[in-house]
Protein backbone atom coordinates (compact mmCIF):
# COMPACT_ATOMS: atom_id res chain seq x y z
CA UNK A 1 0.00 0.00 0.00
CA UNK A 2 1.38 3.38 -0.98
CA UNK A 3 1.74 6.14 1.57
CA UNK A 4 -1.84 6.97 2.49
CA UNK A 5 -3.43 9.31 4.96
CA UNK A 6 -6.26 8.10 7.16
CA UNK A 7 -9.06 9.63 9.18
CA UNK A 8 -11.01 8.16 12.09
CA UNK A 9 -14.48 9.60 12.67
CA UNK A 10 -14.76 10.09 16.43
CA UNK A 11 -17.03 13.11 16.86
CA UNK A 12 -20.41 11.38 17.22
CA UNK A 13 -22.67 11.92 20.21
CA UNK A 14 -23.13 8.20 20.94
CA UNK A 15 -26.71 8.68 22.10
CA UNK A 16 -27.60 4.99 21.88
CA UNK A 17 -24.74 4.17 24.24
CA UNK A 18 -25.87 6.39 27.07
CA UNK A 19 -25.23 6.50 29.97
CA UNK A 20 -21.72 5.22 29.16
CA UNK A 21 -21.17 7.99 26.62
CA UNK A 22 -22.11 10.58 29.22
CA UNK A 23 -18.76 9.63 30.76
CA UNK A 24 -16.55 9.03 27.71
CA UNK A 25 -16.95 9.36 23.96
CA UNK A 26 -17.77 6.09 22.23
CA UNK A 27 -14.31 5.65 20.62
CA UNK A 28 -12.72 6.09 24.07
CA UNK A 29 -14.66 3.23 25.69
CA UNK A 30 -12.35 0.37 26.74
CA UNK A 31 -12.74 -3.11 25.29
CA UNK A 32 -10.67 -5.56 27.30
CA UNK A 33 -8.85 -2.61 28.77
CA UNK A 34 -7.99 -0.80 25.53
CA UNK A 35 -9.95 2.08 24.01
CA UNK A 36 -11.69 1.26 20.75
CA UNK A 37 -9.84 4.08 19.02
CA UNK A 38 -6.47 2.75 20.21
CA UNK A 39 -7.23 -0.61 18.61
CA UNK A 40 -8.13 1.17 15.36
CA UNK A 41 -4.92 3.21 15.46
CA UNK A 42 -2.85 0.07 15.92
CA UNK A 43 -4.75 -1.56 13.06
CA UNK A 44 -3.95 1.38 10.76
CA UNK A 45 -0.31 1.46 11.80
CA UNK A 46 0.15 -2.25 11.14
CA UNK A 47 -1.46 -1.84 7.72
CA UNK A 48 1.09 0.83 6.79
CA UNK A 49 -0.60 4.15 7.61
CA UNK A 50 1.62 6.78 9.18
CA UNK A 51 -0.52 9.94 9.31
CA UNK A 52 -3.97 9.91 10.88
CA UNK A 53 -6.47 12.66 11.63
CA UNK A 54 -9.15 12.21 14.30
CA UNK A 55 -12.17 14.48 14.48
CA UNK A 56 -13.60 15.35 17.88
CA UNK A 57 -16.69 16.87 19.43
CA UNK A 58 -18.52 15.01 22.21
CA UNK A 59 -16.33 14.38 25.29
CA UNK A 60 -13.29 15.21 23.20
CA UNK A 61 -11.02 15.16 26.23
CA UNK A 62 -11.72 11.44 26.72
CA UNK A 63 -10.60 10.64 23.17
CA UNK A 64 -7.44 12.72 23.52
CA UNK A 65 -6.62 11.01 26.84
CA UNK A 66 -7.21 7.55 25.36
CA UNK A 67 -4.94 8.23 22.38
CA UNK A 68 -2.23 9.83 24.50
CA UNK A 69 -2.16 6.75 26.72
CA UNK A 70 -2.35 4.10 24.01
CA UNK A 71 -1.21 4.70 20.43
CA UNK A 72 1.55 3.40 18.12
CA UNK A 73 4.68 5.51 18.32
CA UNK A 74 5.12 5.53 14.53
CA UNK A 75 1.84 7.35 13.91
CA UNK A 76 1.66 11.11 13.44
CA UNK A 77 -1.74 12.10 14.80
CA UNK A 78 -3.63 15.31 13.99
CA UNK A 79 -6.90 16.58 15.43
CA UNK A 80 -9.98 18.27 14.00
CA UNK A 81 -12.08 19.68 16.83
CA UNK A 82 -15.67 20.47 15.85
CA UNK A 83 -17.54 23.12 17.82
CA UNK A 84 -20.76 21.57 16.48
CA UNK A 85 -21.11 17.92 15.48
CA UNK A 86 -20.85 18.10 11.68
CA UNK A 87 -21.93 14.58 10.76
CA UNK A 88 -19.79 12.11 8.83
CA UNK A 89 -19.72 14.25 5.69
CA UNK A 90 -19.12 17.54 7.45
CA UNK A 91 -16.28 15.96 9.41
CA UNK A 92 -14.65 14.65 6.23
CA UNK A 93 -15.04 18.03 4.54
CA UNK A 94 -13.35 19.78 7.44
CA UNK A 95 -10.40 17.38 7.12
CA UNK A 96 -10.27 17.50 3.30
CA UNK A 97 -7.11 19.60 3.08
CA UNK A 98 -5.29 17.00 5.20
CA UNK A 99 -6.70 14.02 3.29
CA UNK A 100 -5.97 15.40 -0.18
CA UNK A 101 -2.23 15.36 0.49
CA UNK A 102 -2.16 11.68 -0.48
CA UNK A 103 -3.47 10.56 -3.88
CA UNK A 104 -6.02 8.34 -2.16
CA UNK A 105 -7.01 8.18 1.49
CA UNK A 106 -9.01 5.98 3.85
CA UNK A 107 -11.71 7.10 6.29
CA UNK A 108 -13.22 4.81 8.90
CA UNK A 109 -15.74 4.98 11.69
CA UNK A 110 -14.38 5.06 15.24
CA UNK A 111 -17.07 2.99 16.95
CA UNK A 112 -16.34 -0.63 16.06
CA UNK A 113 -13.90 -3.48 16.38
CA UNK A 114 -12.55 -3.90 12.87
CA UNK A 115 -10.16 -6.05 10.90
CA UNK A 116 -10.11 -6.13 7.09
CA UNK A 117 -7.34 -6.66 4.49
CA UNK A 118 -6.81 -2.92 4.17
CA UNK A 119 -3.69 -3.00 2.01
CA UNK A 120 -5.27 -5.30 -0.54
CA UNK A 121 -8.49 -3.29 -0.61
CA UNK A 122 -6.60 -0.02 -1.03
CA UNK A 123 -4.60 -1.38 -3.96
CA UNK A 124 -7.80 -2.60 -5.63
CA UNK A 125 -9.41 0.79 -5.09
CA UNK A 126 -6.48 2.53 -6.79
CA UNK A 127 -6.41 0.03 -9.67
CA UNK A 128 -10.16 0.41 -10.23
CA UNK A 129 -9.80 4.17 -10.88
CA UNK A 130 -13.04 4.70 -8.97
CA UNK A 131 -13.48 7.99 -7.20
CA UNK A 132 -14.78 6.26 -4.07
CA UNK A 133 -14.82 2.66 -2.83
CA UNK A 134 -17.00 1.55 0.07
CA UNK A 135 -16.02 -1.60 1.96
CA UNK A 136 -18.99 -3.88 2.60
CA UNK A 137 -19.43 -7.19 4.40
CA UNK A 138 -21.63 -10.15 3.51
CA UNK A 139 -23.28 -10.10 6.91
CA UNK A 140 -26.66 -11.35 8.14
CA UNK A 141 -26.93 -8.22 10.31
CA UNK A 142 -27.47 -6.13 7.18
CA UNK A 143 -31.22 -6.42 7.82
CA UNK A 144 -30.70 -4.61 11.08
CA UNK A 145 -28.08 -2.04 10.10
CA UNK A 146 -29.00 -1.54 6.45
CA UNK A 147 -27.20 -2.57 3.28
CA UNK A 148 -25.69 -1.17 0.10
CA UNK A 149 -26.41 -2.75 -3.28
CA UNK A 150 -24.10 -3.11 -6.27
CA UNK A 151 -24.38 -4.11 -9.92
CA UNK A 152 -22.30 -6.82 -11.59
CA UNK A 153 -19.33 -4.48 -12.05
CA UNK A 154 -19.34 -3.45 -8.41
CA UNK A 155 -20.82 0.02 -8.82
CA UNK A 156 -23.19 1.21 -6.12
CA UNK A 157 -26.86 1.13 -7.18
CA UNK A 158 -28.57 1.48 -3.79
CA UNK A 159 -27.74 2.91 -0.36
CA UNK A 160 -30.15 1.68 2.30
CA UNK A 161 -33.65 2.05 0.87
CA UNK A 162 -32.52 4.79 -1.53
CA UNK A 163 -32.02 3.55 -5.09
CA UNK A 164 -29.48 5.50 -7.11
CA UNK A 165 -31.04 7.17 -10.17
CA UNK A 166 -28.32 8.33 -12.52
CA UNK A 167 -28.54 11.10 -15.03
CA UNK A 168 -28.80 9.57 -18.54
CA UNK A 169 -25.35 10.96 -19.28
CA UNK A 170 -23.90 8.66 -16.59
CA UNK A 171 -25.77 5.42 -17.27
CA UNK A 172 -23.70 2.30 -16.60
CA UNK A 173 -22.88 -0.01 -19.50
CA UNK A 174 -23.50 -3.00 -17.27
CA UNK A 175 -26.87 -1.68 -16.12
CA UNK A 176 -28.33 -0.83 -12.75
CA UNK A 177 -29.60 -4.28 -11.78
CA UNK A 178 -28.53 -5.15 -8.24
CA UNK A 179 -26.69 -8.46 -8.06
CA UNK A 180 -25.06 -8.23 -4.64
CA UNK A 181 -25.31 -6.31 -1.40
CA UNK A 182 -23.56 -6.02 1.92
CA UNK A 183 -23.40 -4.28 5.25
CA UNK A 184 -21.32 -1.09 5.24
CA UNK A 185 -18.29 -1.55 7.49
CA UNK A 186 -17.66 2.19 7.86
CA UNK A 187 -14.47 1.98 5.78
CA UNK A 188 -14.27 4.11 2.65
CA UNK A 189 -11.48 5.02 0.23
CA UNK A 190 -11.43 8.35 -1.62
CA UNK A 191 -9.36 9.61 -4.49
CA UNK A 192 -8.06 13.05 -3.57
CA UNK A 193 -9.87 14.60 -6.54
CA UNK A 194 -13.23 13.34 -5.24
CA UNK A 195 -12.99 15.41 -2.05
CA UNK A 196 -14.88 18.37 -3.47
CA UNK A 197 -18.37 19.50 -4.56
CA UNK A 198 -19.67 19.52 -1.01
CA UNK A 199 -23.34 20.12 -0.22
CA UNK A 200 -24.24 23.46 1.34
CA UNK A 201 -27.11 22.81 3.71
CA UNK A 202 -27.93 23.20 7.39
CA UNK A 203 -25.45 25.17 9.51
CA UNK A 204 -22.58 26.99 7.81
CA UNK A 205 -20.01 29.09 9.64
CA UNK A 206 -16.64 30.59 8.86
CA UNK A 207 -14.94 28.91 11.81
CA UNK A 208 -12.02 26.80 10.66
CA UNK A 209 -8.33 26.19 11.19
CA UNK A 210 -7.20 27.62 7.85
CA UNK A 211 -5.39 30.91 7.59
CA UNK A 212 -6.20 32.05 4.04
CA UNK A 213 -9.34 32.57 2.02
CA UNK A 214 -9.02 29.38 -0.03
CA UNK A 215 -8.61 27.22 3.06
CA UNK A 216 -11.63 28.88 4.66
CA UNK A 217 -13.73 28.15 1.61
CA UNK A 218 -12.80 24.48 1.84
CA UNK A 219 -13.34 24.10 5.57
CA UNK A 220 -16.62 25.90 6.16
CA UNK A 221 -18.60 23.90 8.69
CA UNK A 222 -21.60 22.32 7.01
CA UNK A 223 -23.60 19.61 8.76
CA UNK A 224 -24.25 16.64 6.45
CA UNK A 225 -23.81 12.88 6.05
CA UNK A 226 -21.40 11.58 3.45
CA UNK A 227 -23.43 8.74 1.93
CA UNK A 228 -26.90 10.31 1.76
CA UNK A 229 -26.11 13.99 1.29
CA UNK A 230 -22.87 13.95 -0.71
CA UNK A 231 -22.18 10.65 -2.49
CA UNK A 232 -25.70 9.91 -3.73
CA UNK A 233 -26.02 13.34 -5.42
CA UNK A 234 -22.46 12.93 -6.65
CA UNK A 235 -23.35 9.64 -8.36
CA UNK A 236 -26.64 10.86 -9.78
CA UNK A 237 -25.78 14.36 -10.95
CA UNK A 238 -22.02 14.46 -11.49
CA UNK A 239 -21.29 10.88 -12.50
CA UNK A 240 -19.08 10.18 -9.50
CA UNK A 241 -17.75 6.62 -9.81
CA UNK A 242 -18.63 5.02 -6.48
CA UNK A 243 -18.05 1.29 -6.15
CA UNK A 244 -17.84 -1.28 -3.40
CA UNK A 245 -15.85 -4.29 -2.30
CA UNK A 246 -17.80 -7.01 -0.50
CA UNK A 247 -15.90 -9.16 2.00
CA UNK A 248 -17.06 -12.45 3.41
CA UNK A 249 -17.02 -13.20 7.14
CA UNK A 250 -13.84 -15.26 6.84
CA UNK A 251 -11.85 -12.25 5.67
CA UNK A 252 -13.23 -9.56 7.90
CA UNK A 253 -14.17 -8.63 11.45
CA UNK A 254 -16.84 -6.04 12.18
CA UNK A 255 -18.28 -5.78 15.68
CA UNK A 256 -20.17 -2.59 16.59
CA UNK A 257 -20.15 -1.06 20.07
CA UNK A 258 -23.15 1.17 19.46
CA UNK A 259 -25.37 0.13 22.39
CA UNK A 260 -24.67 -0.93 25.98
CA UNK A 261 -25.58 -4.50 25.04
CA UNK A 262 -23.14 -4.49 22.11
CA UNK A 263 -20.44 -2.93 24.26
CA UNK A 264 -20.86 -5.57 26.96
CA UNK A 265 -20.81 -8.36 24.40
CA UNK A 266 -17.63 -7.02 22.80
CA UNK A 267 -15.90 -7.23 26.17
CA UNK A 268 -17.22 -10.64 27.16
CA UNK A 269 -16.71 -12.40 23.81
CA UNK A 270 -14.21 -10.28 21.89
CA UNK A 271 -13.39 -11.32 18.33
CA UNK A 272 -10.03 -12.39 17.02
CA UNK A 273 -8.28 -9.46 15.33
CA UNK A 274 -5.74 -11.00 12.92
CA UNK A 275 -3.89 -7.74 12.21
CA UNK A 276 -3.36 -7.24 15.95
CA UNK A 277 -2.13 -10.78 16.55
CA UNK A 278 -5.34 -12.81 16.52
CA UNK A 279 -6.79 -13.96 19.83
CA UNK A 280 -7.69 -11.42 22.50
CA UNK A 281 -4.72 -12.49 24.61
CA UNK A 282 -2.49 -10.89 21.98
CA UNK A 283 -4.15 -7.46 21.97
CA UNK A 284 -5.76 -7.12 25.38
CA UNK A 285 -5.03 -4.29 27.78
CA UNK A 286 -4.26 -4.22 31.49
CA UNK A 287 -7.23 -6.26 32.73
CA UNK A 288 -8.03 -9.40 34.66
CA UNK A 289 -10.74 -11.88 33.73
CA UNK A 290 -12.53 -13.04 36.87
CA UNK A 291 -15.62 -14.92 37.90
CA UNK A 292 -16.65 -18.57 37.85
CA UNK A 293 -17.76 -18.16 34.24
CA UNK A 294 -14.84 -15.93 33.23
CA UNK A 295 -17.30 -13.13 32.51
CA UNK A 296 -16.07 -10.30 34.73
CA UNK A 297 -13.55 -7.99 33.05
CA UNK A 298 -11.74 -5.90 35.67
CA UNK A 299 -9.19 -3.21 35.00
CA UNK A 300 -6.02 -3.75 37.02
CA UNK A 301 -6.36 -0.09 37.97
CA UNK A 302 -9.71 -0.73 39.66
CA UNK A 303 -10.49 -1.96 43.17
CA UNK A 304 -13.12 -4.56 43.96
CA UNK A 305 -14.26 -4.95 47.55
CA UNK A 306 -14.73 -8.20 49.40
CA UNK A 307 -17.80 -10.40 49.08
CA UNK A 308 -18.95 -8.87 45.81
CA UNK A 309 -21.11 -10.92 43.47
CA UNK A 310 -20.52 -9.97 39.85
CA UNK A 311 -21.69 -11.67 36.68
CA UNK A 312 -21.28 -10.51 33.09
CA UNK A 313 -19.71 -7.23 34.15
CA UNK A 314 -17.02 -4.78 33.06
CA UNK A 315 -15.19 -2.65 35.65
CA UNK A 316 -13.47 0.42 34.25
CA UNK A 317 -10.08 1.74 35.32
CA UNK A 318 -10.06 3.95 38.39
CA UNK A 319 -13.30 2.53 39.79
CA UNK A 320 -13.88 1.21 43.31
CA UNK A 321 -16.59 -1.42 43.63
CA UNK A 322 -17.83 -1.42 47.25
CA UNK A 323 -17.72 -4.51 49.43
CA UNK A 324 -20.81 -6.68 49.17
CA UNK A 325 -21.91 -5.18 45.87
CA UNK A 326 -24.04 -7.33 43.57
CA UNK A 327 -24.23 -6.63 39.86
CA UNK A 328 -25.22 -8.50 36.73
CA UNK A 329 -24.92 -7.63 33.04
CA UNK A 330 -23.56 -4.14 33.33
CA UNK A 331 -20.63 -1.77 33.56
CA UNK A 332 -19.25 -0.20 36.73
CA UNK A 333 -18.19 3.25 35.59
CA UNK A 334 -18.28 6.79 36.92
CA UNK A 335 -18.72 5.57 40.49
CA UNK A 336 -21.93 3.69 39.75
CA UNK A 337 -23.28 0.53 38.14
CA UNK A 338 -24.76 0.95 34.67
CA UNK A 339 -27.04 -1.93 33.67
CA UNK A 340 -26.93 -3.15 30.08
CA UNK A 341 -30.05 -5.28 30.42
CA UNK A 342 -32.50 -2.59 29.28
CA UNK A 343 -30.53 -2.14 26.09
CA UNK A 344 -30.69 -5.82 25.17
CA UNK A 345 -34.25 -5.68 23.87
CA UNK A 346 -33.62 -2.33 22.13
CA UNK A 347 -30.48 -3.40 20.29
CA UNK A 348 -32.28 -3.76 16.97
CA UNK A 349 -33.80 -0.28 17.05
Amino acid sequence: MAVVRAMILAAGLGTRLRPLTDLRAKPALPVRGRPVISLLLEFLARQGCREVMINLHHRSESVRAAVETDHPDELEISWSEESVALGTGGGIRRAANFLRKSESCVVLAGDMLLDVPLKELFDRHVASRRHVTLVLRDDSRAERFGSIGTNRDGFVTRIGTRAVTRDPAFKLESGEAEVASGLFTGVRFFQAESLTDWPTRDRVSDEDAGSDKDDKEETKETVFEDLRDWLVPGIEVRGLAVGAEILDTRRSVWEPVGTPAEYLQANLTPPDLPTLGGAVENWTGDVEVRGANHDVIVSKRARVGEDTELERCVIWDGETVPAGFRGQSGVYAGGDFRSCLAATTDATS
